[in-house]
């Protein structure tokens, strides 16, 4: 007898579609195991023998948080490549090595939290340093390009998943978690959502992120947008997994709901599917959720429609078809392949923004390299632990020879001299063992504690010589002649300890406080002063130590005596990606830290011959008007320092392009909450002014000529070609851009808009023809008369260059269109948030699940235009829809007040609107303004008569 084969459940049968599969498994899964599943981290169920699963693994520019990886420049370098190409490769690249280190560490996740599309609106952002972009289009290209890479080519499973960060329209850490985003329906379709929208159609997105702030006055993790856009731009289960904590947030710190069962329930019918709250610790989201479930808030029915979308993600991930997944037995991890991908990627990453002939530098230049950033390769939240570094000053040496090379730091090197007369010293720590920070890895790299294993500091008669650096508003780094920074661990005392400022939040960092004839020192991580103990020097509540700072030698004093042999002096500035500028933390300004802008003005009054090197996670406003050349770059990763040698010799000529407008001044940004980019003409799509530099700006050690510029339409594309050529003597990339602008606008429209891009590798002489199928909807913008988008027939100017302003070719064509007509006012009235003009206004929420309203903004008078109202053969009412107390004054064309509209206070909460009427006489087409007092609700304007 022949013993038969057991059939294969269905849920792991291969052969069956997913949806089958899933509902095979669902069928089998419990109640309570299918709650289990909601959380991050979900349970095994061994009866099934279905493993755990936890949502998030950070991979944003090389595996985070769980060791040593490739590390690769941060996101905002990556989109400075402008090449789509480079970033999937880096994706694949990525998305290998996550396989390999899962292969030996079960803590490795597959479910990607990657890549962030949020745009770079505001370049005081502090998380500027993991967008692409201010561009939509830019943005959505390199994203779409790194979750391809993320993904793999497989048809059927994925090597990862990723998961797009963060929804929606989140540019700012202040108040982040309670700060709503003004977002009026021109903007959100335009721009806000336009990134999100492209990358998931291009089909290699397995879910997104909410961000923690409310957008029109409701929280992202309970918006009607995942359901209203997201999930109908795509046939595929998208998992949608709740930001760190932000399920919480909804009751704790929003106060949107009353009790966590209802802002749980809430999340889930609005999709969220995983709930990341309370870390590994799964009990109380059960717990709120099977309390939802008690109350009626939920049903087993809404349980398996997020359960489902987990399901689909780890069936695409092959982890029930073991002996199928092309991906499983992957091992690629630090290969030689890796490092040189590393390197071409930061190579490629470097923008130069000026140049006189100074560069590309001769084999024989002597140079002065000084700087805090000179002898750094500085690591960011989410970057991996380094395997290999390269600082620009080992660069150097590589490549010029550290003869011809002189350094100088540019710190001071100060003593601090206690009340008592001793001075702080840095005790012997010799046998101490080195450790770099999360270099074992952690699921939570906030929970890494700090060293305890080494000697406080203590005072003595001779003092210890410490480097202080000022990052920057006051927030200094103190570090010991080892190379240690001075830290404070759990314990309260000062150590000499950590290998760089680091951590969620960071204890490398004081403030040196004026207090009688000399300073407090104050640390920020705990806001304790530091003290001076018989058992070594701690941070304390009371007896705070004053201390003299005796200066023994100043940064620029160093920096002017190592230049006087140069031919070239480098001055390489920029950021420390955990201080100042950072997630929780936004800029305050432009401006080059003061401690930087010093070093900067000695090295040009010392040399005629200074070049600027700028590494930071985003743009200075920095005067380079008496500097011979300056380039910028993002924290570059693990060949940082090498890639930028090669480029300063010639090695490689520089084709990065800025992502983002660099403003020359503060004074030309709106506030940091002010999301209306069109209203307050932000971002080069709509600013006016003139920037330091200019979006898609970069210069090369070549010259590249323009040509052939020709257009067809055919169907809904519009064929546009154009001819570039090398006609320098080097080979070098060069960055076609293709712009287009409405000529004649019925409505604001942008300045100029990106349509396409490419990156080009030509040889001297060398010619390529480019050529772009651009769809025709790329030119249609949000018609808020008829709540949908719109292409206005006209002229529109086509411009082909190498960058936003540096236009080389033009021509127009003439699209057709849809033309605008009257908004039909008699018929429909006016949706409150559908204005075409506003000024003091924010759009809030008109109830809890779905709309929007408009209020005044708080102690201001809120005006609002709807432009070509159409009245009919006339009206002799307007009716106002409002909540909350207030006035509404209704006006045509400017004029004067024809009616106005007075709402008493309400008991019953913002959501209990009420419609007030007056007489008007109107008829044909009119601009109808309003003017609101007050903080009442405006929902929505009727007319009858």
């Amino acid at each position: 007898m022949t013993a038969q084969t057991p059939p294969t459940t269905p849920f792991r049968d291969p052969r069956l579609p997913f949806a089958k599969r899933i509902d095979d498994l669902l069928s089998r899964l419990t109640l309570d195991e299918k709650v289990g599943f909601l959380h991050q981290f979900a349970p095994a169920v061994e009866r099934l023998g279905v493993a755990g699963f936890r949502t998030g693994q950070e991979a944003l520019h090389g595996v985070a948080w769980m060791g040593p990886a490739t590390v690769f420049p941060q996101a905002v370098g990556l989109g400075a490549t402008w090449n789509t190409d480079l970033v999937r490769r880096v994706g694949e690249a990525v998305s290998k090595e996550v396989r390999a280190m899962r292969a030996r560490d079960e803590r490795v996740g597959l479910n990607i939290w990657a890549p962030t599309v949020n745009l770079l609106r505001h370049p005081l952002w502090g998380r500027n340093e993991e967008g692409y972009s201010e561009d939509p289009k830019l943005t959505s290209a390199i994203a779409t390009a790194y979750t391809h890479g993320l993904r793999g080519d497989h048809p059927t499973y994925w090597r990862t998943a990723p998961v797009l960060k963060h929804w929606l329209a989140h540019n700012n850490e202040t108040d982040r978690a309670t700060a709503s985003s003004s977002v009026r329906p021109r903007v959100l379709h335009e721009y806000d959502l336009r990134a999100f929208r492209e990358t998931v159609e291009a089909g290699a997105t397995a879910g997104v992120m909410p961000a923690y702030n409310l957008v029109n006055g409701r929280p992202n993790h309970v918006s009607p947008y995942l359901r209203e856009h997201l999930r109908a731009w795509t046939d595929e289960e998208l998992l949608v997994c709740s930001d760190a904590g932000a399920p919480s947030n909804l009751v704790d710190s929003e106060h949107y709901f009353d009790t966590h069962e209802e802002a749980t329930a809430a999340a889930i019918l609005a999709g969220v599917d995983s709930f990341t709250d309370h870390g590994t610790d799964s009990s109380q989201i059960v717990a709120r959720i099977k309390g939802a479930l008690e109350q009626g808030l939920l049903t087993e029915t809404d349980i398996d429609a997020a359960v489902r979308r987990q399901l689909s993600v780890r069936l695409r991930l092959g982890e029930f078809d073991p002996h199928y997944d092309p991906h499983a037995d992957t091992k690629d991890f630090d290969t030689p392949a890796h490092r040189a991908l590393a390197q071409e990627a930061a190579e490629q990453a470097v923008v130069l923004l000026k140049n006189d002939g100074v560069l590309p530098l001769a084999p024989d230049t002597r140079i002065a390299v000084v700087g805090l950033l000179a002898d750094e390769c500085k690591l960011d939240w989410y970057s991996g632990t380094l395997i290999h570094r390269s600082t620009p000053l080992e660069g150097l040496y590589e490549r010029f020879g550290a003869e011809r090379v002189e350094f100088a730091e540019g710190v001071d090197r100060v003593l601090l001299k206690t009340s008592a007369g001793t001075f702080l010293q840095v005790p012997s720590a010799e046998g101490a063992a080195d450790e770099a920070r999360g270099a074992e890895g952690a699921l939570d790299p906030a929970l890494l504690a700090g060293r305890t294993d080494l000697p406080p500091l203590t005072a003595a008669a001779v003092g210890t010589e410490l480097a202080l650096v000022d990052w920057g508003e006051g927030v200094l780094t103190l570090r010991a002649p080892d190379g240690r920074y001075l830290s404070v661990a759990e314990d309260g005392y000062v150590r000499a300890s950590a290998d760089q400022p680091g951590g969620w939040v960071v204890q490398e960092t004081f403030r040196l406080e004026p207090h009688g004839y000399g300073h407090l020192l104050k640390h920020v991580g705990t806001g304790r002063h530091v003290a001076v103990a018989a058992d070594g020097v701690k941070v304390a509540d009371e007896n705070p130590e004053t201390f003299e700072l005796i200066v023994v030698e100043r940064g620029e004093d160093a920096v002017t005596r190592v230049t006087a042999e140069a031919d070239v002096v480098l001055v390489v500035a920029g950021n420390d990606p955990h201080i100042n500028g950072r997630e929780t933390e936004d800029r305050t300004t432009l401006r080059l830290p003061a401690q930087q802008e010093r070093l900067l003005r000695a090295a040009r009054a010392a040399h005629p011959n200074t070049v600027l090197a700028l590494t930071s996670a985003y743009p200075y406003a920095v005067d380079t008007a008496d500097l011979r050349a300056a380039l910028w770059t993002a924290h570059g990763g693990q060949a940082a320092g090498t890639a930028l040698a090669r480029v300063l010799a010639g090695d490689v000529s520089p084709a990065g392009r800025l992502p983002q407008t660099w403003y020359a001044d503060d004074a030309d940004l709106p506030g940091l909450l002010d999301y209306d980019v069109i209203g307050s003409r932000q971002t080069y799509l709509y600013f006016e002014g003139t920037p330091l530099f200019p979006f898609g700006h970069g210069l090369s050690y070549t010259t590249f000529s323009y040509g052939d510029l020709a257009s067809r339409t055919e169907g809904e594309t519009l064929h546009v070609s154009f001819t570039v050529t090398n006609t320098g003597d080097v080979t070098a990339d060069e960055v076609a851009q293709l712009y287009t602008r409405a000529v004649d606008p019925v409505i604001p429209r942008p300045r100029r808009e990106l349509l396409a891009h490419e990156r080009v590798t030509l040889a001297p002489g060398a010619r390529a023809e480019l050529a772009f199928d651009v769809p025709l909807r790329a030119f249609a913008f949000w018609d808020v008369a008829q709540g949908r988008l719109r292409r206005e027939p006209g002229p529109y100017e086509l411009l082909a260059g190498a960058s936003s302003e540096d236009v080389r070719l033009r021509t127009t064509v003439v699209l057709d269109g849809e033309p605008s007509a009257p908004r039909p006012v008699g018929e429909r009235g006016l949706d409150a948030a559908g204005f075409d003009d506003q000024s003091g206004v924010e759009i809030v929420d008109r109830t809890k699940t779905s709309g929007d309203a408009v209020t005044a903004a708080e102690d201001r008078t809120g005006e609002l235009v709807y432009r070509g109202c159409d009245f009919g053969s006339g009206v002799t009412e307007v009716r106002v829809t409002v909540c909350g107390e207030g006035v509404v004054e209704f006006s045509l064309d400017g004029g004067p007040v024809l009616a106005t509209l007075t709402s008493g206070a309400s008991g019953s909460g913002p959501y209990a609107y009420t419609t007030l009427g007056a007489d008007v006489v109107a008829e044909g087409v009119h601009d109808v303004h309003l003017r609101l007092r007050g903080p009442l609700r405006l929902a929505h304007v009727g007319f009858s008569g």
